[in-house]
């Protein structure tokens, strides 16, 4: 393993000593340094990236395939994520992409966090989503709605060493994620949070929870805040999901029993919290998009050499028009995915309006994501029944690429009310 680490890190050629020397947190998080503003070079088309971003890219695939690629059907026949996987991923410097250099992250892009869920769903969706979730979700919150206190004591530990977790989703309130009956009550200099959280991600593994309670009920969602606890304070794993796929990911449900959280650790203000969880939200669903871009790439990549492999009535399977053109159409439908996915993610970072292409890449990504690997299983045919292979796990794995971060549904209600304000 460490070995590995050692030749992935050798490979990252732009991780340069005069980068390094200006990070004395931890030079191995400095992989992208150079990314973080715009220039001239930057590109103009969505299929283009720039040299870092490429490097990146590059860097983010050696390491998947030399570190998790090994460990993927043990991870998802345990049903747990690997220590040394989450170890792996804070040591290159993946878990604090667009942190800045002085809280120990890498001080880079959203693009290139993008790029990285991507990568890592082409070999585990599971590890994939631990990492967007964490970054996409938890480190953002912090960087634009903490204070400088919480940045400087948070921030540093999410990027070295703690895992985040993002705890909105209640038994009572899914997709009406604002119906959330989790309370909490002032006492002294503390809250006193009581409730339950449910389908939570990363939650077994991890120690730095973001909490949406209400504050007032009375206000409706405007009492919605977010509150920054650990598991030490008294946070209980009521139930480990056992699921269709991404099965090496935590899904648990949490118990809150007279949780007592420090009033310091409010995060944006009080009433805050469903601004926070609306914006947040928004960026996380280019994360999933990414995912399951990836995935269903994951998918196609496995299955399509193996078509022109075997051979059937005389000449490989691959071959025959019925079966080329399949695979013709799902490359056009997985570039309409990344073109979607790129595009959402270039206008984040450029500060432009983007909840209406961040819900359109979700969307046509997961549909993507789940008929490119059908289909794949279907091109190997018994083969890629079997779970040896491993094509079956990227079909297990597409499913919940529609359900969370938002339903398919949801993205087409939100893609609907924007059609609706343009032309009616």
């Amino acid at each position: 393993m460490l070995q590995a680490l050692r030749l992935v890190r050798r490979a990252s050629t732009f991780r340069t000593a005069n980068i390094a020397s200006k990070n004395t947190r931890s030079p191995a998080r400095s992989f992208a340094r150079s990314c973080v503003a715009y220039s001239d070079a930057h590109p103009t088309s969505l299929d283009a990236f720039t040299d870092e971003e490429q490097m990146l890219r590059e860097s983010v695939a050696r390491f998947a395939q030399d570190v998790i690629a090994p460990k993927v059907r043990e991870m998802d026949e345990a049903e747990m994520m690997d220590p040394e996987i989450i170890k792996a991923l804070y040591e290159q410097g993946l878990m604090g992409i667009e942190t800045s250099a002085e809280h120990g992250g890498a001080e880079s892009s959203f693009t290139s966090a993008i790029i990285a869920i991507e990568e890592l769903a082409k070999v585990d969706p599971s590890v994939s989503v631990m990492c967007d979730v964490h970054n996409t979700l938890v480190n953002t919150v912090l960087r634009t709605y903490g204070t400088k206190e919480q940045q400087d004591k948070w921030l540093p530990l999410l990027s070295e060493s703690k895992l985040g977790s993002f705890c909105l989703s209640e038994p009572a309130s899914g997709s009406d994620a604002f119906a959330l009956q989790t309370r909490a009550v002032k006492d002294g200099n503390d809250w006193i949070l009581n409730g339950s959280k449910m389908w939570i991600t990363n939650s077994y593994e991890a120690d730095v929870f973001l909490i949406f309670a209400n504050v007032d009920p009375s206000k409706g969602y405007k009492g919605i805040t977010c509150f920054i606890a650990t598991k030490d304070m008294g946070i209980k794993i009521a139930k480990k999901e056992q699921k269709l796929g991404i099965r090496a990911s935590s899904t648990c449900s949490l118990s809150l029993d007279d949780l007592r959280v420090p009033a310091e650790n409010i995060i944006g203000g009080e009433g805050k919290g469903y601004k926070i969880a609306i914006e947040i939200l928004n960026e996380g669903r280019i994360g999933i998009a990414a995912q399951m871009l990836g995935l269903a790439q994951g998918a196609f990549a496995k299955a399509v050499p193996y078509t022109f492999e075997r051979k059937q009535f005389g000449q490989a399977v691959g071959s025959f028009q019925g079966l080329s053109f399949q695979q013709a159409r799902a490359a056009c439908e997985i570039e309409a995915a990344r073109l979607l996915t790129y595009n959402a993610a270039r206008r984040k970072e450029e500060g432009k309006s983007f909840a209406r292409e961040a819900a359109m890449a979700k969307f046509v990504a997961s549909e993507v994501a789940q008929k490119v690997s059908g289909a794949a299983i279907e091109w190997a045919g018994g083969v890629g029944f079997t779970r040896e292979t491993g094509i079956e796990k990227y079909w297990r794995d597409s499913k919940i690429g529609a359900i969370y971060e938002g339903t398919s549904n949801i993205q087409l209600q939100t893609i609907a009310k924007f059609i609706q304000k343009q032309y009616s």
